[in-house]
């Protein structure tokens, strides 16, 4: 799983400890997790790598946090907001892309549906994703200004 995120959008704030949960979940399947910071830092300096370092320390991320300072990771997957989640299968094919779960920016209800995890899941036993899959809502990505 790659997830675009960044530490100053109130949607990824309202998410991040389910997704650190659904990570270290995802994790005790064998299904490996990455978060990457494409924001610019220069315009947002609560993005910059020194608060992604604390961000991931507050949230206990047990798992890589990267910077994508030249946003060029981001531009290859055609990411747009924070949070968005992208599952690949073994073959490192695009088999997920959608929300983590129906929460948005309230707290997880009892009974959600873990969007991501269940997808994963399938993605790991079958190979494939699911057939519907909901996009992810957020920030937008903060992009550079082009030079």
């Amino acid at each position: 799983v790659v997830a675009f995120i960044c530490n100053h959008c109130p949607y990824v704030k309202a998410v991040i400890s389910r997704m650190v949960r659904d990570a270290n979940d995802l994790n005790a399947e064998g299904i490996g997790f990455v978060a990457i910071n494409s924001n610019d830092a220069g315009a947002y300096p609560d993005d910059s790598f020194d608060n992604m370092k604390l961000f991931a320390s507050t949230n206990g991320f047990t798992f890589p946090y990267l910077h994508d300072e030249r946003q060029t990771v981001a531009r290859v997957y055609g990411a747009v907001c924070t949070p968005d989640f992208f599952g690949l299968n073994s073959e490192l094919t695009l088999q997920y892309r959608g929300r983590l779960d129906a929460s948005r920016r309230v707290a997880e209800s009892p009974g959600l549906r873990r969007d991501l995890f269940e997808a994963m899941k399938q993605v790991a036993r079958t190979g494939d994703g699911p057939l519907d899959q909901i996009a992810s809502i957020g920030c937008s990505i903060k992009w550079k200004d082009a030079a």
